[in-house]
């Protein structure tokens, strides 16, 4: 009998180094998933539907919200966004991990909805000067965007304590070897090795044939 999938949210301030370490985790297992979200907003150039996005109108994502078919959502700039409930499903009976990079408030609506299965890591910057420096390093956004990022990251990070494992990504390399013993000790929990119970019984089966 095959593990059962968990569900491993990763959370942090915008420039925390979620993205790279959940990428880095996929290298190193290939067999983990991505969540892929669903969003009402119209694909760009490129995007395919099931890949980037479930690409939904609002109707049918309201519909599938009302009926429990997502396993958190919420709505950004006017378009709403969520993780459909059946993929997520279907790879955890298959084995399959599941990676969420979503935010604290997705993440508590994920770890509600399937709390045995959830397995939570907060990432912390090392300073608050670390942080800033990060988003000015990317050359993406302006002044005004990255002020609006880090006024944000405040109360992200507020909300550290309610997650199972915080890292604090002071040196990449260290803090992803942090994040895989996390994973690989997650994956050997009692409860996730539903073949234990039948590998005893054939050890009292030999002890009994002595």
């Amino acid at each position: 009998m095959i593990r059962r999938g968990l569900l491993l949210i990763l959370s942090s301030p915008s420039g925390a180094g979620k993205s790279t370490l959940s990428r880095m985790l996929m290298t190193w297992d290939p067999t983990m998933r991505f969540s892929v979200s669903a969003t009402t907003r119209a694909p760009r150039p490129g995007e395919v539907d099931g890949r980037e996005y479930y690409f939904r109108s609002r109707a049918e994502f309201l519909a599938m919200v009302e009926t429990g078919e997502m396993l958190e959502h919420a709505e950004v700039f006017g378009n709403l966004y969520g993780s459909p409930r059946a993929p997520v499903l279907a790879a955890m009976e298959a084995g399959t991990d599941t990676v969420f990079d979503i935010d604290w408030q997705g993440g508590q609506q994920v770890a509600q909805a399937m709390r045995d299965d959830v397995v939570s890591i907060f990432i912390l910057p090392p300073s608050i000067a670390e942080l800033d420096s990060r988003l000015r390093g990317r050359a993406q956004d302006s002044d005004e965007v990255i002020a609006g990022r880090m006024a944000k990251s405040r109360d992200e990070i507020s909300h550290w304590a309610e997650y199972d494992y915080v890292l604090v990504n002071d040196d990449l390399e260290q803090t992803f070897e942090r994040l895989k013993a996390i994973l690989t000790a997650e994956r050997l929990r009692r409860e996730r090795q539903p073949q234990l119970s039948a590998f005893v019984r054939t050890l009292n089966e030999e002890f009994e044939a002595r």
